[in-house]
C-alpha cells in the first residue's frame, strides 16, 4: 500500500454536524476500499485565497492515509459528485 495525503475544503454554510458527517463519510470510504486512515487534521474555518462560488471562507480538512493505488481515483470521483466539497487535492506521499 502507498501513502497519500488529501486536503479538501468543505462549504462553510454547513452546520457542525454536517461537517462531521462529511469527514466521516470520506474516512469510511477509505476504509471500505481497503485503505487505512492514519491521521485526520481538521484545520477548521479559514479564509480562502480567492472567492469560490461567492464564498470567502471554507472548512479545511487534511487527511493522511495508506491505500491501494486504485483508491485515489475512486476518492476523486466521490469528491467531484459531493456538493459540499469546494476544492480538493490528493498527493502521493513519497518518503
Amino acid at each position: 500500500m502507498r501513502k497519500y495525503e488529501t486536503m479538501y475544503i468543505i462549504r462553510p454554510t454547513l452546520d457542525e454536524e454536517a461537517v462531521k458527517g462529511v469527514v466521516e463519510r470520506f474516512s469510511d470510504l477509505i476504509a471500505q476500499e481497503g485503505g487505512q486512515v492514519e491521521k485526520i487534521d481538521e484545520w477548521g474555518r479559514r479564509r480562502l485565497a480567492y472567492p469560490i462560488d461567492d464564498l470567502k471562507e471554507g472548512y479545511y480538512v487534511l487527511m493522511n492515509f495508506s491505500a491501494p493505488a486504485t483508491l485515489p481515483g475512486e476518492l476523486e470521483r466521490v469528491y467531484k459528485i459531493t456538493d459540499s466539497i469546494l476544492r480538493y487535492t490528493i498527493i502521493r506521499d513519497d518518503d
